[in-house]
This record gives structure tokens, sequence and C-alpha cells, in this order.
């Protein structure tokens, strides 16, 4: 099945499911859906971010949180974010991973609920050829300049998250 006809979720503003509809109406459309971001950290505290394939449809060549993808039909959150990082890094997810917050649907989200996780991982990783055109560890120093200076190569999605992560007011959820 090709990317645009994989079935997802439509739900509404407080997350319920209204609908089932293929990715790629939802994303003509702009429907409301769900999505996963996992962010992960080696020993050494550094943020792993990829660079999104320049034949991904949505903001090719940025750099992106460590893994991310949406949930599929039926599919739940966590469930998800242990299909993604498995397909997108090769890590077969042992470890817990540890639920940092929810982000509502918005424009800089792509209409997506997104779920976000922490898991902590020192490598190897087999990252996807038709994912990720590169990945790089980066201090969280560095991440804060990147996204305190709108640097324009980080998704909008990453950013927004990166805010909320340092954010010392977050609530866990």
């Amino acid at each position: 099945m090709s990317v645009s006809h994989e079935l997802l979720d439509v739900v509404d503003e407080n997350d319920t499911v209204i609908a089932v509809k293929t990715r790629g109406e939802i994303h003509a459309r702009g429907l409301m859906h769900r999505a996963v971001h996992i962010l992960v950290f080696n020993r050494k505290g550094q943020l792993f971010l990829q660079k999104r394939s320049m034949c991904k449809d949505e903001q090719p060549g940025k750099w992106d949180s460590s893994a991310a993808g949406h949930v599929d039909s039926g599919e739940d959150y966590l469930a998800c974010a242990r299909r993604e990082i498995g397909e997108e890094l090769g890590i077969d997810a042992v470890l817990d991973f540890e639920l940092l917050f929810k982000l509502p649907a918005s424009a800089l989200t792509g209409n997506e609920h997104c779920m976000v996780y922490r898991y902590d991982f020192d490598g190897p990783m087999v990252l996807h050829p038709e994912e990720i055109d590169a990945g790089s560890w980066i201090s969280p120093a560095s991440m804060d300049r990147r996204v305190a200076q709108a640097d324009p190569d980080l998704t909008e999605a990453v950013s927004l998250i990166w805010q909320r992560y340092r954010d010392p007011r977050r609530k866990q959820k």
C-alpha cells in the first residue's frame, strides 16, 4: 500500500476518533489526525536529530525529532512509538518510553495531535534510507540556540516540541 493510501483515524479537537480516511485525503483536506514524536537521548545527554529524506512529501530535507510518524487507524500512541523507532532508526525498543507531553493539533504540528516520548539509547542505529538522509547528535545547548534563532532547517514541529520540552513549567500528561 502506498503511503498516501495508509488508513489513519480522523480525530476532533478532543482527539476522539470521528472517521477513518487515507493519509492522502487527510493531508489534502487538512483534517486532524494523530502522530508520535520520539526524542532519543544518549548517555551524554545529546539529542539525536534526523534529517528528513528529500523524497518526503512534507518538509523534505529538514531536521526533525529522532523518530516520528502517523498513528495508524486502530493503533495506540505507544504502539506507534515502538513501531516508528524500529522502522526509522532500527531500534528494538526493549526499554520503556517516557511520556513527556501531548501537543494539541495545530498548524505548527500539521493538524496532528502529537504524543511526545523520550527514549534513552546509545546505538547503534540503522537509519531507514527512504525516511532519513542523515542523523546527528546535538547538545541541548546547541538545540536551544537553533530553536531561539528560528533555524529554518528545523521542522516547525521539532522546534515547538523542543520549546515545550525545555519549558520548566510544562506539565506531564
